[in-house]
């Protein structure tokens, strides 16, 4: 586990500080990073974006988001469609004035929020900690410390 925060840096301190002439600190280096191999910092998040461990992070991603997405799509277009095409099965009684059509759009809300948990549950356990190593080696290689 790493301790040091590489986005704790230079950058972040004496941001908006007087410099004692009363102007203000520079934030930091203009232009783009130049590690010391001589490759930009655009060369370097190219190389990060084609690299196994960036394309098996989108994979992951992609594998919850796309099924959960249709599935969430298909539930509330059959909702909508139900509505319009079987009023008197959305106007069946449920439970005293609760009818079908008030449980599905509860449901609707309670689906929300459930797929809201299990889309952070899912980034917890099988993105974050690849995206956070990945933040780590992109931030060295623009500090030229991870060539």
């Amino acid at each position: 586990m790493r301790l040091d925060d590489p986005w704790y840096d230079a950058l972040a301190s004496g941001w908006g500080e007087l410099d004692g002439t009363g102007g203000f600190v520079p934030a930091g280096p203009s232009g783009s990073v130049r590690p010391e191999h001589g490759h930009s910092t655009a060369d370097i998040y190219l190389e990060v974006q084609r690299s196994e461990a960036f394309q098996e992070v989108r994979r992951r991603y992609r594998r919850f988001v796309v099924p959960a997405t249709l599935a969430f799509l298909v539930w509330y277009l059959a909702y909508v469609v139900t509505a319009i095409t079987a009023p008197g099965l959305m106007a069946r009684p449920v439970a005293g004035a609760v009818n079908v059509a008030m449980v599905a759009g509860l449901g609707q809300f309670l689906t929300t929020f459930l797929l809201t948990g299990a889309y952070a549950r899912h980034a917890r356990l099988r993105r974050d900690r690849a995206a956070l190593d990945l933040r780590w080696d992109t931030q060295e290689m623009t500090r030229g410390i991870g060539r």
